[in-house]
């Protein structure tokens, strides 16, 4: 069972189990492999709005929210948690580097009910996404 268990996370692109406070993570490619495949997950870029403008992956859900600490941060992300309510589509989480501001959003979003198997955090968050054709701009 931990085998089928491991090769199904090995598909989705999980590199990373959450279990006591450790995140699921998923590559660029993996990400890239599945827009192109036009599975709808749902893309929450918690990157601050001028950050956003100059770059994020199309179709993401801008929330603004880094970095996650305050109430008012926290906040700005149960529009994401609505979505998943809705679809029950796995969410990525998209920060600047993959850091300490996607795990905060992981972790609130998980403590709000969205189940640790249906988050992960993009590997290296926007700073680390290399796929230009997949990349907009905003106009400010």
């Amino acid at each position: 069972m931990k085998r089928i268990l491991v090769a199904l996370l090995l598909t989705l692109g999980i590199s990373g189990v959450a279990v006591g406070g450790s995140y699921n993570y998923i590559a660029p490619e993996q990400v890239k492999k599945r827009i192109e495949a036009g599975i709808s997950d749902i893309i929450v870029d918690i990157q601050v709005e001028d950050e956003f403008a100059q770059h994020h992956i199309p179709g993401s859900l801008a929330t603004h929210a880094y970095p996650v600490k305050s109430d008012s941060d926290k906040a700005k992300i149960d529009v994401a948690i609505k979505k998943f309510q809705q679809t029950g589509n796995q969410v990525v989480i998209v920060c600047p580097r993959g850091a300490g501001g996607a795990k905060r959003c992981y972790d609130y979003m998980n403590a709000q009910g969205v189940p640790a198997e249906k988050l992960v955090i993009l590997e290296k968050g926007i700073a680390g996404w290399p796929y230009e054709e997949l990349t907009e701009s905003s106009p400010q």
